[in-house]
């Protein structure tokens, strides 16, 4: 099942300003983008247990400073599952009102609506009860309105344009790989057409590579027109150590996961790849098979990081 939640959080984190921008740009224009943004993470898993009221943090919870120079905490939903979801403006209610209570903090709510329901637009909770009322109001976009602008989107300058149209192919093609490959091989070559960084391509890239997972063989074919792609453009942004690693990771985690039956090799397969690229010890297989894989995608998603980090350190 692909999966969407992560790789729109990473872009968010990446593109924040280029995000707000395309998706809610009455909001982008009131914001002072000169001053610093801050992500307030912490503060976010700190309002509600996991698991109550069905309540996921997967949210992203921003700081940001206005023209007119007031503070404002943008919490962003991002619902990006392919069905509906009945309590979605429940859970945001709840989430808007924890974070004011707890934070004494004006909160912006946006949500975002990735499902394949163009009819399901969610964008109040009410409440009644005898004479007293509640009604709370909040902006949405929804992504599939965005299918109709294909070619704007394609042609956009803003980066986070390639994070929606990805979004919209992976959906699109959920049920025929061959025309996933076609579109994902389309999205990447339209990365090196518009004279973007490398640390952009990179970063684009991984939420393109993501959101369109694709059948071994077909992604063994892709990879060949990657590396032709970046030979004709003379760009070797993608194809590097770091690339080829997660993809040999990736490999030997398969294979120690048909061996063992479970799901933990694939994980460890990277996990253990990276740490000899950070030049660290090496976690055993034997230590990791004890950890659940929840806990080994925590440990990944670190080292994933800080290999990032140390790339963006080198490239221009």
């Amino acid at each position: 099942m692909t999966e969407y939640d992560s790789p729109w959080k990473e872009a968010i984190d990446a593109f924040f300003e280029r995000f707000m921008a395309i998706c809610f740009p009455s909001v982008h224009s009131a914001v002072d983008w000169n001053s610093p943004v801050k992500m307030l993470d912490k503060e976010l898993q700190q309002i509600a247990p996991l698991g109550e009221i069905g309540l996921r943090i997967v949210d992203k919870l921003v700081e940001v400073r206005l023209l007119n120079g007031e503070i404002e905490w943008i919490l962003i939903h991002l619902e990006v599952q392919t069905q509906v979801t009945p309590d979605f403006p429940t859970r945001l209610f709840v989430c808007f009102y924890r974070i004011r209570d707890k934070y004494n903090q004006r909160v912006v709510s946006l949500a975002v609506l990735g499902d394949t329901n163009p009819n399901w637009r969610p964008d109040r909770y009410t409440e009644e009860t005898l004479s007293c009322k509640i009604e709370f109001q909040f902006p949405i976009v929804k992504l599939l309105d965005f299918s109709n602008k294909i070619e704007a989107l394609e042609q956009s300058d803003n980066p986070f344009a390639s994070v929606i149209l990805a979004h919209l192919g992976s959906i699109k093609t959920k049920d025929v790989a061959t025309d996933r490959y076609r579109w994902k091989l389309r999205l990447v070559r339209g990365l090196y057409e518009r004279g973007w960084t490398a640390e952009w391509v990179r970063q684009l890239f991984r939420v393109i590579d993501w959101m369109m997972d694709l059948p071994d063989n077909l992604q063994i074919e892709f990879r060949n027109d990657l590396e032709a792609i970046e030979r004709e453009k003379h760009m070797p942004y993608i194809t590097s150590v770091e690339r080829l690693a997660m993809e040999e990771g990736f490999i030997k985690g398969q294979q120690d996961g048909i061996e063992k039956g479970i799901e933990k090799g694939v994980l460890a397969g990277k996990i253990q790849v990276l740490q000899q690229l950070l030049g660290e010890t090496e976690i055993s297989v034997e230590s990791l098979d004890t950890q659940a894989p929840t806990d080994q995608q925590l440990l990944l998603d670190g080292l994933q990081r800080r290999i990032r980090q140390r790339e963006s350190g080198h490239s221009g």
